[in-house]
């Protein structure tokens, strides 16, 4: 198993596991995930938690699901709040897959609102995930997705939030934040025949990078692609041993 040590020790070499797409229609699928994650040694991973798909809150839709996540705290996850209802319509553009290695196409949810509807936005995801006994403690866009009233409604709730090249710590009252070292966030993309052909070799290549901290993205749809478990699993093998398991809170150093 990876070992258990902070970044903030030394200078380990580290991964961060990000699992995404957590609600009620994908908890099964994301428990096998996550259990698969921890026989591949990673003991810590960030959960990123949609809070209300559809307009209905987790807590009255899966209550085993939020029994899960408490548990998983408990055991050293990380909770994110991942959007409000993670949809959108436009997929991703040309120069943004240009900053990625094969970033998957998702709805770009705060794209397009104003200041007043992107702070209710982020509010009512956090509260329904306060109330629900699992507060989030960082924040990431659905596809990375970030705008300036996105940026600003951040800093009054969260610690952390995460972009697509690196982690950056969040602080309150109009404190400007930091940000972490590059960390780019490698992914598998399942939108088409060329993606999903292509995005296995480009992870592993990106893998390969002699970078601090490898990040990793794994979604409920990679179980459905023989060859992304494939690529996530010689990643991971690769990482045993050589990389620290973190979670994007540690990145963030909160």
């Amino acid at each position: 198993m990876l070992a258990r040590t902070s970044p903030r020790c030394g200078r380990a070499r580290t991964i961060a596991v990000a699992l995404h797409g957590i609600e009620p229609q994908t908890f099964e699928r994301c428990a096998l995930i996550r259990d698969w994650l921890e026989d591949h040694g990673v003991d810590r991973v960030t959960l990123l938690v949609i809070p209300a798909r559809d307009l209905h809150p987790i807590a009255e839709r899966s209550p085993a699901m939020v029994e899960w996540l408490r548990e998983r705290r408990i055991h050293g996850d990380s909770i994110a709040q991942h959007g409000f209802q993670n949809r959108g319509s436009r997929p991703d553009g040309a120069s943004r897959r240009l900053l990625a290695i094969s970033q998957p196409r998702a709805g770009r949810e705060f794209v397009g609102l104003d200041e007043s509807e992107t702070r209710s936005a982020v509010h009512a995801g956090w509260r329904i995930l306060k109330l629900a006994g699992v507060e989030p403690d960082g924040f990431v866009a659905p596809a990375y997705a970030y705008t300036g009233a996105l940026r600003r409604a951040l800093d009054a709730r969260f610690r952390w939030w995460a972009g697509l090249l690196r982690v950056h710590r969040a602080l309150p009252a109009g404190g400007r934040g930091t940000r972490g070292p590059l960390a780019p966030a490698l992914s598998l993309d399942a939108t088409g025949p060329m993606s999903r052909t292509l995005s296995p070799s480009l992870v592993r290549a990106g893998s390969l990078l002699p970078t601090g901290t490898l990040r990793l993205d794994v979604h409920p749809a990679h179980l459905q692609h023989h060859r992304h478990m494939l690529a996530l699993e010689w990643v991971l093998s690769r990482a045993h041993g050589r990389r620290v398991a973190v979670t994007y809170r540690d990145l963030a150093g909160v």
